[in-house]
């Protein structure tokens, strides 16, 4: 019946199609549910007890995933900010480095910043809104001159990029704080750190030492070197740390190299793990690169709980007591 508002009248459900619950396929299940903690239990029953939805069921992919690499001697290649080490996260990543975890390590031109900082005095990270009004923000002297002469020193020893450049600098310079240094750590290991600096970005930008042909030429480096990285990913695993920009665009470009070279990137994994979803992250590092030959996880959550979390579990996987 149609016309007037006040003349329709409700529909009938008398002939409706009922199903049986027991037969309806769902993706919820008891199996698949959480199971309450128990004092005492290990950190291997804290991730078996987790519910297998959604980040509960990535997680343990992750964990899989990082371990299975590591075991089969395959790259796991960890991108990143400078949060991860604003939040204190650097004794986790060294002991990653020193305990073969990690194959290699790519940073933006801040992260640099920051554990030379806390390798030199043993803190970083300003109160830049304070210091802005007063003409202060980013001046610190040793910072920008420790990073540009190791850039110059690198640029003069040839064959190296800025990560290297830095890192082996902190151990020359014998850095009081240099333990807890990943640059320092990396380079005592072996272990590459990439760096690719956006010019302008980042506060020793703007110091009278900067010299931007050399930081182009040692970053430069350190791209082609990280895309020989992303070219042994088949199998293997990217993870990009709470990098919004510069890390998922620069992994695209990389993949694309890699591609275009010929080089397989079969049953590779990407993990992303930020505090908030992101562009880029989603479909430069999840899906593009991943898109009929792996997959891609996103754990969504602090870095200072997170990666604690996946490091631990994934070093009980490797020790034979992974859930």
């Amino acid at each position: 019946m149609t016309g007037k508002t006040n003349d329709w009248e409700p529909l009938s459900f008398e002939g409706l199609r009922t199903t049986s619950l027991h037969d309806r396929p769902s993706k919820v299940r008891l199996e698949d549910a959480a199971q309450p903690w128990q004092r005492g239990a290990t950190l291997r029953e804290f991730v078996r007890r987790l519910p297998r939805q959604l980040a509960g069921g990535s997680f343990r992919e992750a964990v899989r995933a990082v371990a299975a690499a590591v075991s089969a001697g395959r790259t796991v290649l960890l991108g990143m900010g400078a949060h991860p080490v604003k939040v204190g996260l650097n004794p986790l990543l060294v002991d990653a480095v020193r305990r073969g975890i990690l194959t290699a390590i790519a940073m933006n031109g801040a992260g640099v910043i920051h554990d030379v900082e806390l390798a030199l005095a043993g803190k970083t990270s300003e109160d830049v809104a304070a210091h802005l009004e007063l003409g202060t923000f980013g001046t610190a002297r040793e910072t920008a001159e420790f990073i540009h002469g190791a850039v110059l020193e690198g640029l003069q020893r040839g064959g190296r990029g800025l990560g290297r450049a830095v890192g082996e600098r902190l151990l020359e310079a014998e850095a009081p704080h240099r333990g807890l240094s990943l640059l320092a750590v990396a380079a005592e290991c072996g272990v590459p750190v990439t760096v690719h600096v956006a010019i302008g970005t980042d506060i020793i930008h703007m110091h009278p030492q900067m010299d931007g042909a050399a930081t182009g030429a040692l970053s430069h480096y350190d791209f082609r070197l990280f895309s020989r990285l992303v070219s042994t990913l088949a199998d293997g695993v990217f993870i990009n740390l709470g990098s919004a920009v510069v890390i998922p665009e620069v992994f695209l470009k990389a993949v694309s190299v890699a591609a275009n070279l010929g080089f397989s990137l079969d049953g590779i994994t990407a993990i992303n793990m930020d505090f908030m979803r992101h562009y880029r992250p989603r479909v430069n590092v999840l899906e593009r690169p991943t898109a009929g030959r792996g997959r891609g996880i996103e754990l969504i959550g602090h870095h200072e709980l997170l990666l604690p979390l996946l490091f631990a579990a994934v070093i009980e996987e490797l020790e034979g007591e992974g859930g």
